[in-house]
Parts: structure tokens; sequence; C-alpha cells
């Protein structure tokens, strides 16, 4: 019996960097349209840090997404073998 060998992880599956973007999406917005457009309702006014700190989530999310996919990609070369 012939069992396939699965396709190899793709990054773009990978959730962390759909949040990273979409964090770096709102702190575009942030910057362009001022901090009062991504403000949470009940949220005290702050200046620009509030922009900021989407940002630095951004990067965050987006340096765990890049370790996570090399993690799984190493896992999935370990498990079937390197397609080089």
């Amino acid at each position: 019996m012939s069992e396939k060998q699965p396709k190899p992880p793709m990054w773009w599956k990978n959730t962390y960097f759909w949040f990273g973007a979409l964090l770096l999406i709102v702190g575009i917005i942030g910057l362009v349209a001022g901090p009062a457009a991504i403000r949470d309702p009940g949220q005290k006014r702050e200046d620009n840090i509030v922009v900021w700190l989407y940002f630095v989530g951004a990067i965050l999310m987006l340096g765990n997404g890049v370790l996570s996919h090399r993690q799984t990609v190493q896992a999935y070369h370990e498990e079937f073998g390197s397609r080089e």
C-alpha cells in the first residue's frame, strides 16, 4: 500500500502571520487617521502611544510566525525527509 507524502507546510496557513498583518494594518490606520480612529469605546485618551503598541504587537506576532513556521518546516523534514 502506497502512502502519499503530505504537502509541506505553507507560511500563509500560519495564523500568526494573519494576526500580525491585521495589527500592522490597524497601526497604519492609526498613523494616517489618528489614534481616535482605532481607540476602543471607553478607552482613555492617550496620544500616539496606542498606535505604536499596535506596531509592537505586529512585530511580535510576525516574529512568532517566523519561529513557528521554521519549527514546523523542520519537523516536517525530520519526519518525511528533505525534498532537496
